[in-house]
């Protein structure tokens, strides 16, 4: 399964969010549907879990990691993750949903605890090694 993240900063911290499924924050994205690339993928999980008040320039995304992983939720599905990074300000409102309960400016002083397997393993290390995020 091919799935999408895209990271967003604002003063050193990186955004994630709470599904109300899930008991941790996640990146911004999800499934790469049937005949998307991961680019395309990206921008309609940004518009569809930032809520249309959100103000970005799908432009100004790039692709800068890919990795393999076990899906967290199962614990046995294949996943290929692919991370974008909006170098940007994200304008406009961000707004809960059905899918999302909250939205986090995460800094890593917050700890790993509330944070997916995706996060804590992979994409936190990835800025904290670049200096992303404090």
């Amino acid at each position: 399964m091919k799935v999408v993240g895209t990271m967003f900063f604002e003063n050193q911290k990186l955004l994630i969010d709470k599904p109300r499924k899930r008991p941790t924050y996640q990146m911004i994205g999800g499934r790469v549907e049937e005949g998307e690339t991961p680019l395309d993928a990206a921008i309609r999980e940004c518009y569809e879990e930032l809520g249309d008040e959100a103000i970005f320039d799908t432009s100004l995304l790039e692709l800068v990691m890919e990795f393999d992983e076990i899906a967290t939720s199962d614990g046995v599905t294949a996943i290929h993750f692919y991370v974008f990074q909006y170098h940007g300000t994200l304008k406009g409102k961000i707004k809960t949903s059905e899918e999302i309960e909250s939205f986090k400016w995460y800094e890593s002083k917050d700890g790993n605890d509330i944070l997916s397997n995706t996060l804590k393993n992979e994409v936190v290390p990835y800025c904290l090694n670049r200096k992303l995020i404090k």
